[in-house]
């Protein structure tokens, strides 16, 4: 029965997420960049829950490893189901954890965790919240995210107060690196972005920490861009945080997974655009505004760089342009 639910939650949301997607684009055009546009700079909207596959956790030999497995220990840990060595093997221990947790919800206790066992761990976790609230900071909040790390910290007056695991974007599908702020808040934006909206000031798209229904993927690569909470989490922080909050995004711009450097031409936008966007400003080449879109004025400045080191006459920035710049 639990099974039908899930699976029934799924095709609601993928209906559900399409009319929000449709609803965005006509309340904010412009906002989202089409895919063409952008290679591999997509904005949040385009969240498909159907796209994403996530493994069932079940006893093998070898045992599973992974983010999703030091994910389920921590949060087990946090409700004192789990009290070993969170080490992201799906183990005896932990699997011993999540059949003790099985067994105290009502569950069939067989240790595998699917889909609704993860939604039973993130409705534990959340009651688990409300008993053990944290108080807000006394301080001013700013909010740094770590794409290395995967995770979130409070800062109140500059110094660390809380930290949170998050999953940022996917590698085709990068989070926006650099200092924005939060420009809007929204309970329940759409589905698939969980209980709560914090919405970014990206120039080039429509980008934002919020909850998930996927909290499994949680701790791993896995948004459209945005930066994803568990919903207990994100609603936590978020009457600490209000329009104008400062938000820092850590990790390389051109890409904090394996090291590549996309061919890059007029249209483009995210955030190695900027950066090649200031690189130019400090050669001297270019003017206009750093905002990751690459418009007429970057144009001109590519063509003109380019043509200053006597490389051919084209609107490319590739990777002898990037080493030129003194970009890798």
């Amino acid at each position: 029965m639990a099974k039908q639910l899930s699976t029934t939650r799924v095709v609601m949301s993928t209906k559900v997420c399409i009319f929000a997607a449709a609803l965005i684009l006509l309340m904010f055009p412009g906002t989202c960049p089409s895919r063409a546009a952008t290679s591999n700079t997509y904005c949040c909207p385009y969240y498909h829950p159907e796209q994403e596959v996530k493994r069932d956790l079940i006893s093998t030999d070898p045992a599973l490893t992974g983010s999703d497995v030091v994910q389920l220990q921590e949060l087990l840990k946090q409700i004192d189901f789990y009290r070993g060595k969170v080490d992201g093997v799906y183990g005896p221990a932990t699997i011993e954890a999540v059949k003790e947790f099985q067994k105290s919800h009502g569950l069939e206790p067989d240790g595998v965790v699917e889909e609704f066992v993860w939604q039973e761990i993130d409705q534990a976790q959340f009651v688990w919240g409300e008993q053990s609230k944290t108080p807000p900071p006394p301080g001013e909040v700013s909010i740094v995210v770590d794409t290395y790390r995967r995770k979130l910290t409070v800062m109140s007056d500059g110094e660390p107060y809380k930290q949170y695991p998050v999953a940022p974007g996917k590698y085709k599908t990068p989070t926006p690196i650099g200092n924005f702020k939060v420009l809007r808040k929204a309970a329940h934006w759409g589905t698939g972005f969980g209980t709560r909206w914090l919405g970014l000031t990206v120039p080039w798209g429509t980008y934002g920490i919020h909850g998930t229904n996927n909290p499994g993927a949680i701790g791993s690569y896995a948004s459209h861009g945005c930066i994803r909470m568990n919903n207990r989490n994100v609603e936590e922080i978020y009457p600490w945080v209000k329009p104008g909050t400062p938000v820092t995004i850590i990790g390389n711009p051109f890409s904090y997974q394996p090291s590549q450097y996309r061919m890059m031409r007029r249209d483009e936008r995210g955030g190695d655009v900027m950066e090649v966007q200031l690189r130019l400003q400090r050669l001297g080449f270019y003017t206009g505004p750093i905002d990751g879109i690459w418009g007429g004025g970057m144009e001109k400045a590519v063509l003109q760089f380019r043509e200053s080191l006597g490389l051919s006459k084209d609107n490319t920035v590739n990777s002898e342009v990037y080493h030129l710049m003194g970009l890798k």
